[in-house]
């Protein structure tokens, strides 16, 4: 958990360094965080995850840009001190986050057809979740990347839900609802180790997809517009209900 801290809080420094001549038009108050919360409902077998925002929860989406490379994806992001072995990947080094996310320019949940139009590769827009594992990254702006890996690298172990491409990213198809001023997504405990106690922290956040340079991750994250904490500390736990 300390080591968890100690990297969030050091990317922190390095996003308030580095991007503040970066700011998109994406930043207002839909991306202002007001609250955070997660509630295990043990009498349900879920829990809960929640952000409260002061605008419209989740009714900024990106502008497409036409291609893959380049993509913008916003995203409403809770780093926790969960084990990437807690969410299906096997053991490795980094942040275990869930994130919530729309990207118009492609889509990357193929099992799940979330605009049910019975075609299950044109929702990206819809806003949906990832388990991810964030790694410092000193090549983009706020300093955390998705973490990646070779191809050939049959060491490395994911979920069955994973959209396929060569990062630690996992596309279990939660439900997501967007209510007035409240993104929130369910997940049944059995899917994260019936894991109740652990922190996390919210956050708001702009990144972006690289296909064409070898010198930047294939998921960066560019800006951070709100830390529910006001210094990626994880202070919160889970509430018991």
């Amino acid at each position: 958990m300390k080591s968890i801290v100690l990297l969030l809080s050091a990317t922190m420094l390095l996003s308030t360094t580095k991007s503040c001549a970066q700011e998109s038009s994406y930043k207002n108050d839909d991306f202002a965080i007001k609250e955070v919360r997660v509630s295990n409902k043990s009498d349900l077998g879920i829990t809960v995850w929640e952000i409260d925002v002061k605008g419209m929860a989740g009714k900024t989406t990106p502008t497409k840009a036409g291609q893959l490379d380049g993509a913008p994806v916003l995203g409403y992001v809770f780093p926790t001190s969960l084990k990437p072995t807690d969410v299906g990947f096997g053991e490795t080094d980094g942040i275990v986050a869930l994130a919530l996310t729309s990207h118009p320019d492609f889509d990357d949940t193929p099992l799940w057809d979330e605009n049910n139009d019975r075609i299950f590769d044109n929702d990206g827009l819809v806003w949906h979740p990832h388990w991810v594992v964030l790694t410092k990254d000193e090549r983009v702006a706020v300093g955390l990347s998705v973490k990646q890996f070779k191809k050939a690298d049959k060491m490395v172990v994911l979920p069955p839900t994973n959209p396929g491409m060569p990062m630690y990213m996992d596309s279990p198809g939660f439900p997501v609802t967007t209510i007035r001023n409240t993104i929130k997504v369910i997940i049944p405990n059995y899917r994260m180790n019936n894991q109740s106690d652990f922190n996390y922290d919210g956050v708001t956040a702009f990144m972006k997809v690289n296909t064409s340079n070898e010198n930047l991750p294939m998921l960066g994250v560019y800006e951070v517009y709100s830390v529910a904490s006001g210094d990626l500390s994880l202070p919160y736990t889970v509430k018991k209900q």
